[in-house]
């Protein structure tokens, strides 16, 4: 049998790789294109149409790690030329990312020969858009009051969409909030530094939906993203200055009442594990999570 010919994703792909993630039903954040090509040089993710859907290999610890086949074509056949594969290598065979209608069709297919898990820290925090455009109640009481300490502090705010003539103000700032965060010495947030940049400087390119937020005339928050489904929106980026109370609960409320309104849902990511980041998140109330499962062949392990 052939070997599988993955390769890195390119612009170019875009819209091949679009057409089979498109009408699946999924909302998790990694089922977009910017955020396959963004982030592929960190993982080693390379892609490959298979039976006519398209597969997304990984490489996490040292090991190839497989999307589960997306679009109309034969999945089953997919999987099966994907274990092939598997057998050749020396290390476990491994799914991840899978969603829940995925793992199904893959026990349906395969009845009993893979074993899941569902890790929380990769879990995506889906809220529903207007609840978090009027933030009406008692329980969005604090993101309101910040959202109006805001507004005292700077009574000449702005909010404007991203646009060619902003962006260069946005990448400045993006600058200097690495600075500020001391990300040269932190690995990971250098990585995601690397990815707010590359989103900025190829907006266009990958059709990216952009916010950005002034105070004083200056940029002090600018926010990044892409529609995922036809009722979800993905949140990627959102950066703002820590010093300035009320910035990020601004730039969230405005990018979505003037760029997303028109989405029922809005995917703000997963939480990395860090706990202050799941208590933020969790201070939004989110309708629902969007679980994302590995699996392994039974008898082995990662």
């Amino acid at each position: 049998m052939m070997e599988i010919p993955f390769k890195r994703p390119e612009l170019e792909d875009r819209q091949e790789i679009l057409s089979c993630l498109k009408g699946q039903g999924l909302r998790g954040c990694e089922r977009t294109f910017a955020n396959i090509y963004l982030w592929a040089r960190f993982y080693n993710l390379v892609w490959a149409k298979v039976e006519g859907t398209v597969v997304f290999r990984s490489e996490f610890n040292r090991k190839h790690s497989y999307t589960y086949p997306t679009g109309n074509g034969d999945r089953k056949a997919a999987v099966e030329r994907l274990l092939e594969e598997g057998r050749k290598q020396e290390y476990p065979f491994q799914f991840h990312g899978l969603s829940k209608g995925e793992y199904e069709e893959l026990e349906r297919n395969f009845p009993g020969r893979f074993e899941i898990t569902w890790p929380r820290d990769v879990e995506d925090y889906v809220y529903e858009t207007e609840k978090l455009i009027r933030l009406s109640g008692k329980k969005y009481h604090g993101k309101k009051n910040h959202i109006n300490q805001f507004k005292a502090a700077h009574p000449d705010w702005s909010y404007e969409p991203l646009t060619d003539d902003n962006v260069e103000e946005c990448f400045q700032m993006a600058l200097r909030w690495r600075e500020f965060n001391g990300c040269e010495g932190d690995p990971e947030k250098n990585k995601e530094m690397c990815v707010a940049l590359n989103s900025l400087r190829l907006q266009k390119e990958l059709e990216l939906r952009g916010g950005v937020l002034r105070a004083g005339g200056e940029v002090v928050a600018f926010t990044l993203g892409e529609p995922v489904s036809e009722d979800t929106f993905v949140v990627h980026i959102e950066k703002a200055y820590s010093d300035i109370r009320g910035a990020y609960p601004m730039i969230n409320q405005q990018f979505l009442e003037h760029e997303v309104s028109q989405y029922l849902y809005v995917n703000r990511e997963d939480d990395t594990g860090e706990e202050g980041l799941r208590k933020a998140k969790l201070s939004y109330h989110p309708v629902f999570m969007v679980e994302k499962g590995t699996a392994v062949l039974r008898g082995e392990s990662v």
